[in-house]
């Protein structure tokens, strides 16, 4: 079986668009599927730069998008957003966090739009009533287009990107929309982006959703998402922190938050979105390896450095995989998942099980039990791995009527085997090879433990054969049995 990727992302000092992407390159995402991943969207106005610099004396990767001449707003600053007298430790320019390269621009006068990014319900998003030649009050206009979530699908679907990329850019999107579509009282179809904040947006977004698909990434762990306090400055006047968007999405998506205490900014919108869309867990497990890590620099400097961890990472508990060939053998950990039901019918029983196979559950079984009263019912048990025990009880409160499950915490003891295939006289078969370790011989002389081998035909294979050639199913599972045998 295929070794699931597992993505780690560490939010101490928050998440933003440019700071996954970041992160993500720096983990080892391909620059060049995603730069030319981006040449294919069809929008303009916009190129980016990827460089390391310096962050608190880290070297970490930096993803900028930089906007032309047309779209570019350049007092969207640490003055601007926290106001003249607010003071932060990087509201000038240290020393250490510079760009390689010879890179001359300030890192809170940057080309990219820092407060559309953090604060796109008031520059990126605006409802259908909004006057499209208006002016913003911090002396300069900006050309307007809108686009709401009709187009943005249309660019994301236009675009030379995977489809499973695709999928997490729309999901991305949607779950963003949602947020904003909350705050201004519109739905996700009538909100509309501004081209300011909808090209960061793009960009940032489809990147993530490339650099994700890239490396493959199966599943993601985030704990909780840090967050300062205090208030930041938009063109439609002074939001509280965490901005309605991000305390939208947080409400939305169950993402646990972590306050600093600290008055700044330190979670984006499309830094919540990214982590609502893609997070399937938010416990770590309890022992792991870590393969790569990926440091990705943000914009701004508060007292805590703008820097997101990523980390590949490989669970190495006693937890161990059935379908797993290579590395199943000895004592292992495994957790049972039991409820009585005495009010729900056999049809729901088999639909719960198929769900929760599906979803992962090593097995799945039902006991009949006679409850208080003397009423006949059923014991629904389930055996699954402790990082699924989040979504086997989701499924079984959802799907039946108990409201109390019992878990336990098994220890097992589990052959070592592998997957083979078999070429029979009737076609080709699969079958499941366990080696069954014997007690050290009483034989004189002999020290060695003798293992078994023995075979088990997958069902599966054995069916199929039989439906081929007509034959019974005992027969050619014997038939699968005896030619393992004879050629080992």
């Amino acid at each position: 079986m295929k070794k699931k990727n597992q993505l780690y992302l560490e939010c101490y000092t928050g998440i933003s668009g440019d700071m996954t992407v970041a992160a993500l390159l720096d983990l080892g995402a391909d620059e060049r599927t995603l730069r030319e991943s981006l040449a294919s969207l069809p929008v303009d106005g916009f190129e980016i730069k990827i460089s390391r610099v310096k962050k608190s004396g880290l070297d970490a990767c930096d993803f900028n998008v930089i906007l032309d001449h047309v779209h570019e707003n350049h007092d969207h600053d640490m003055e601007y957003l926290h106001g003249a007298s607010q003071h932060h430790e990087g509201d000038h320019h240290h020393e250490d966090d510079h760009h390689h390269e010879g890179d001359h621009y300030h890192e809170d006068d940057h080309h990219h739009n820092i407060a559309a990014e953090s604060n796109p319900g008031c520059e990126e998003i605006h409802s259908h009533h909004h006057d499209e030649s208006h002016s913003h009050n911090h002396s300069h206009a900006h050309h307007h287009e809108h686009r709401g979530m009709r187009e943005i699908r249309e660019i994301i679907g236009q675009s030379a990107i995977s489809d499973h990329a695709k999928e997490i850019a729309l999901r991305i999107f949607e779950i963003l929309g949602e947020a904003e579509a909350k705050a201004h009282g519109e739905t996700l179809e009538t909100v509309h982006f501004h081209e300011v904040g909808a090209v960061d947006s793009i960009v940032d977004i489809v990147a993530a959703a490339v650099c994700l698909d890239n490396l493959g990434i199966d599943e993601v762990i985030v704990p909780f998402l840090c967050e300062g306090g205090g208030t930041i400055r938009c063109a439609h006047g002074i939001l509280p922190v965490p901005v309605p968007a991000v305390a939208n999405i947080v409400a939305a998506h169950g993402l646990k938050l972590c306050l600093t205490g600290e008055e700044a900014e330190y979670v984006t919108p499309t830094g919540a979105a990214i982590a609502a869309a893609v997070r399937t867990s938010d416990r770590l497990p309890e022992e792991f390896t870590v393969e790569r890590i990926g440091l990705g620099a943000g914009k701004r400097n508060y007292q805590r450095p703008g820097l997101l961890r990523a980390m590949l990472i490989q669970e190495v508990s006693g937890e161990t995989d059935d379908s797993n060939d290579n590395d199943n053998k000895g004592n292992a950990v495994i957790w049972k998942l039991e409820s009585n039901i005495d009010d729900t019918n056999g049809e729901n029983f088999g639909y719960v099980m198929e769900k929760l196979l599906e979803a992962g559950a090593r097995d799945v079984f039902y006991s009949p039990v006679y409850m208080k009263k003397n009423r006949p019912a059923y014991m629904l048990s389930v055996l699954c791995m402790e990082k699924d025990i989040e979504v086997m009880e989701h499924i079984i409160f959802r799907e039946t009527t108990t409201i109390g499950i019992r878990r336990c915490r098994m220890e097992r003891t589990v052959l070592d085997r592998r997957i083979e295939t078999v070429q029979t006289p009737l076609g080709e078969a699969t079958v499941k090879i366990c080696k069954l370790p014997r007690a050290q011989s009483d034989l004189a002389g002999e020290s060695e433990i003798k293992e078994e081998v023995r075979c088990y035909p997958e069902y599966e294979s054995v069916v199929q054969l039989c439906r081929e050639c007509g034959r019974s199913y005992r027969e050619v599972y014997d038939i699968v049995c005896q030619t393992y045998r004879d050629k080992n």
